[in-house]
């Protein structure tokens, strides 16, 4: 408990919100390392997944390239292309090694989505002459937008959590306090660290749950009213005749 008590009287001090180290410009550098490794990740998995899930071909290319990226270390990849590029080229060896690891859940979401999708709702919209972009745009993207918001959430999450493996090659944010803290036994800045970026992570997580549920159509939403275990339900079910 002295150890909790003390990584919050770390965190809450004045001194972390000024110099080269303040919490407010680690939590900045987290953030832009995020969005850009995720952004370009994205560029890349969702029109290939979006392609594999409307035509129903590459799947199995699709989940060998995604089983690949999930078993190379992050840490050791980002050694390793810091030692090829160099070290003016760091920046650039952090975004490649994040967006590896964003890659798979992205492509997993975006054809995953489209192939859940009900193949007569595909095959009624042929049938009204729909195009085949009008069914991409109209009716795919729509109703596969859900899995392809879960898909996002997870390579988010993974992301934060990751980037903080970014200090350790002097790249700052949110792990610079707790890869700093650790030679100098400095448990509390340790502990505080790792709140911060479990505090964002959650943050992230709750903002996503929420996106991901508002993706959902609003013709396939179940309201709680109707469904068949709710009282009401019962009770007129119970005093109807017979």
């Amino acid at each position: 408990m002295n150890l909790f008590a003390d990584a919050l009287a770390w965190l809450f001090s004045p001194d972390r919100l000024v110099g080269t180290y303040a919490l407010p410009t680690l939590l900045a550098q987290h953030l832009i390392y995020t969005i850009v490794s995720v952004a370009v990740a994205a560029a890349i998995a969702l029109p290939a997944g979006w392609l594999i899930g409307h035509t129903g071909r590459g799947r199995e290319i699709a989940v060998a390239i995604s089983g690949a990226a999930r078993a190379i270390p992050s840490f050791g990849l980002l050694v390793l292309l810091v030692l090829v590029l160099g070290i003016l080229q760091t920046p650039l060896a952090a975004v490649i090694t994040f967006v590896l690891l964003a890659i798979p859940s992205l492509l997993a979401g975006a054809y995953t989505g489209l192939e859940a999708i009900d193949r007569r709702v595909i095959d009624a919209a042929r049938a009204m002459g729909m195009t085949e972009w009008q069914i991409f745009t109209k009716v795919e993207l729509r109703l596969g937008l859900p899995l392809l918001v879960g898909g996002l959430r997870s390579a988010l999450l993974q992301v934060i959590a990751t980037v903080t493996i970014a200090a350790y090659v002097n790249l700052g944010g949110l792990g610079w306090p707790i890869i700093q803290g650790i030679p100098l036994s400095r448990f509390d800045q340790v502990l505080g660290g790792a709140i911060l970026v479990a505090a964002l992570a959650l943050i992230v997580d709750l903002l996503m749950a929420l996106a991901q549920r508002a993706a959902v159509p609003a013709g396939l939403r179940t309201p709680a009213s109707a469904s068949p275990s709710s009282p009401s339900r019962a009770r007129r079910a119970a005093s109807a005749p017979a």
